[in-house]
């Protein structure tokens, strides 16, 4: 199974087919999703996490604008908005969900492009229950960047 893990890649970065040429033609160019190995993070932190696995696509402040963003179809969602566009409230469980792979959600995703992070945090030791501690942080601070 962990060389199954092993193998299992997510989208981290950005390759533009015309590298080293001018700014003003990569722009033009368009951008393809290079898939690499996923790596454990030291840091359990939701912040962390964020950073590590969501950022490329979500961005930095969750807003759906990361450097993979533009070569998605559907575009990440702006995860800033979760609370707003349930009532004011935040929906942990359907959050963790989510995350875990286990809900489509409003098929955000597409054809399920994002990564089952649940899965991928449980085989990442040191034992299963860091995964759960793993989705349980990152869907926290998800949580902490809702728009006021």
């Amino acid at each position: 199974m962990k060389s199954l893990i092993a193998s299992v890649s997510l989208i981290l970065g950005l390759l533009p087919t015309g590298f080293g040429i001018g700014a003003a033609h990569a722009q033009q160019t368009p951008t393809t999703v290079k898939k690499v190995p996923v790596h454990p993070t030291q840091s359990v932190a939701g912040k962390d996490l964020f950073r590590e696995y969501c950022a490329v696509c979500h961005g930095t402040a969750g807003k759906g604008d990361g450097p993979a963003a533009a070569a998605l179809k559907p575009q990440p969602s702006d995860l800033t908005q979760i609370s707003k566009n349930n009532g004011g409230k935040f929906p942990e469980l359907k959050v963790q969900h989510i995350i875990n792979g286990e809900d489509q959600g409003p098929i955000a995703h597409g054809s399920k492009d994002m990564p089952m992070w649940g899965d991928l945090f449980r085989h990442m030791g040191p034992n299963p229950d860091a995964g759960t501690v793993r989705v349980f942080n990152l869907m926290k601070y998800i949580e902490e960047i809702q728009a006021k």
